[in-house]
């Protein structure tokens, strides 16, 4: 037995039975692990007598070097120190919570006149009521303590002291009606201290208190008569009550519990609990834990009840849990419900971690396109020689028919992803008959002409959805009228009009591309993109030119009548096929002699 053997021999023989947290040093003296157990001879002593499955696991005991424990009374006291000691030390090897997010807190300062707000960071001198996942819940707290007291919303230190030397004046706050003046001595500490420990209580998640005092208050103050007093008692009341039923899902049983939710993944434990005050769901938040090694599921859970239960105060002395994690604490009992209310509380925050799962899945996904999205740009960098990744790509496509309604369309591509805010139609104004190439450089000088003029940014590449003809017309307007350094590039189609090659520089050369590879697909997409919305504007306004060419001359039909006739007939050839009974129903049978007579004469 070499020398570090028995060294672990002689502490692991000298371990109690008894409850306590055991650590694992290497040989630096560096915490690598910490751990809880029933009995710290029995659990420390598993590291040693058997072949681990996982090998994280065997490697963290190759590393031990030295072991230190702690005693303590319970399993409870245990769980608590272990998830301190984790938390304070981070050991390499231990499960890493992960907070993703900032969530909001209610913060109440710790002054003479306490302040209220929303904040994302916690600090001393305050209190902290949250964290809450779901922001709407606490702008909806927020709105109803605005709403039922009067309290400061200006940032003035306020002592005691302050106060009575006068030295500020009330401000519109108290003249609307929304602060009682604390701060020229108009509102008593007391009576404002009042208020607080009121919000406190609501905060809490104990808002039935308020209501059921309110409710009894507002009777009492009826039964004598003064029904003004009653009346703002009862607007306080009922505006409560609103909150309570934005805010809470309430049970049939009058209850305190705790109820937790476990659900996994290959590197990620996930834990959610909701918090029931009094038979309703005050709270609901989750959090991760990053495996290091292979965990029992037991351990993690009973890990995350601590770490929730100590974030939110919570005091209940039954907790629901999908199964038992392994350790007691003092006087609560765990519960695993198969039916009724109890198991649609669990069912309820399983669909709540499960979410969270799936959120942080998609998140993932969305940051492996972006990684994706982000390489290909490099790629097209390098192989179209650009002196910047192309972050803005535009790409212009004219559209007519014979010359007639000659449009335009610009498509753009941030990131590689359409940005349909920045397409732009165009219907061409200087260009006579059909000249693509013409009508190509109109739209391109007004694009960026417009752009310098707005100092607005101009795009990384420009894309001609067309050959060597429309990349010279676009280079035309670039670099000879406008001295702009933009590279532009041409996508060539075949016979079927599907996208063939891409096309760099003056003279223009093909660019080798694989035309199954990503990059030969994404200009592909820009391609068909730019055209489908060319060809879309250029059939709107076809349809509209035709429509106005047939109605809109004829004098004494209107607009009004025009859409009443469009909307029954939906064409002007139906129209001009529909029976005179038929069309006098839509616009009366003046209007319908009007309409036939024109047909007559242009028959």
């Amino acid at each position: 037995m070499n020398s570090l053997s028995e060294k672990i021999q002689d502490i692991i023989s000298l371990l109690p039975v008894s409850p306590g947290v055991y650590q694992f040093f290497n040989r630096e003296g560096t915490i690598i692990y910490v751990g809880k157990a029933k009995n710290l001879k029995k659990r420390v002593s598993s590291y040693f007598s058997k072949t681990h499955d996982s090998p994280k696991t065997s490697i963290l005991v190759r590393r031990i070097f030295d072991i230190k424990y702690i005693v303590v009374e319970t399993e409870g006291d245990a769980l608590l120190l272990e998830n301190n000691l984790i938390k304070q030390n981070q050991p390499r090897y231990n499960v890493l919570l992960k907070d993703g997010k900032t969530y909001p807190w209610l913060c109440i300062t710790k002054e003479d006149f306490p302040k209220i707000f929303k904040t994302r960071t916690t600090c001393r001198g305050a209190e902290f009521f949250g964290p809450y996942s779901f922001v709407y819940s606490l702008e909806v707290l927020l709105e109803v303590i605005r709403q039922l007291y009067p309290i400061r919303s200006c940032k003035l230190p306020l002592t005691e002291e302050i106060v009575a030397s006068c030295k500020y004046k009330v401000c519109l706050e108290y003249h609307i009606g929304n602060c009682k003046g604390v701060c020229c001595g108009l509102q008593s500490k007391e009576d404002y201290g009042k208020m607080i420990d009121e919000i406190r209580t609501i905060a809490k998640g104990h808002s039935h208190l308020i209501s059921d005092y309110l409710l009894s208050e507002m009777r009492k103050l009826a039964d004598e008569q003064r029904f003004e007093e009653a009346q703002i008692l009862k607007e306080k009341y009922e505006a409560l009550v609103k909150y309570q039923s934005k805010t809470v899902i309430t049970t049939i049983n009058d209850d305190n519990l705790d109820v937790f939710a476990y659900d996994k993944d290959e590197n990620s434990a996930y834990i959610n609990m909701l918090k029931i005050t009094k038979g309703s769901v005050t709270q609901s938040f989750t959090i991760e834990y990053k495996k290091q090694i292979e965990e029992a599921d037991q351990d993690v859970l009973a890990l995350g009840i601590m770490e929730l239960r100590n974030r939110f105060q919570s005091t209940s002395r039954k907790i629901i849990v999908p199964f038992h994690p392994d350790f007691e604490l003092d006087g609560v009992e765990f519960i695993i419900p198969k039916m009724r209310n109890k198991k649609k509380l669990l069912d309820l925050s399983m669909k709540n971690v499960r979410q969270y799962k799936i959120n942080k899945l998609n998140q993932a996904e969305k940051l492996n396109t972006r990684q994706r999205n982000y390489a290909m740009m490099n790629e097209i960098k390098e192989l179209l020689h650009l002196p910047a990744l192309p972050h803005s790509i535009e790409c212009f496509d004219n559209s007519n028919i014979a010359g007639s309604d000659a449009v335009a369309a610009s498509v753009m591509f941030k990131d590689l992803k359409p940005s349909k805010s920045d397409y732009r139609k165009f219907i061409i104004k200087t260009v006579e008959g059909q000249d693509d190439y013409a009508s190509m450089m109109e739209i391109v000088r007004r694009r960026y002409s417009r752009l310098i003029v707005e100092k607005s940014p101009l795009p990384d590449l420009i894309v001609a959805d067309g050959g060597k003809g429309q990349m010279e017309a676009i280079r035309k307007v670039i670099e000879d009228e406008l001295n702009l350094k933009i590279p532009i590039v041409g996508l060539a189609k075949n016979e079927k009009h599907r996208t063939k090659e891409l096309l760099l520089g003056f003279p223009p050369v093909v660019v080798g591309l694989k035309p199954n590879g990503s990059i030969f697909r994404f200009f592909a997409s820009v391609q068909d993109e730019v055209h489908r919305f060319a060809i879309t504007f250029h059939r709107d306004k076809r349809s509209k030119n035709q429509t106005k060419s047939e109605l809109d001359q004829i004098k004494n039909i209107g607009e009004k009548t025009k859409n009443a006739l469009l909307e029954h007939f939906k064409s002007i050839k139906r129209i001009k096929e529909a029976d005179i009974s038929e069309i006098e129903k839509v616009i009366g049978k003046s209007k319908t002699e009007i309409l036939f007579e024109y047909f007559k004469n242009q028959a």
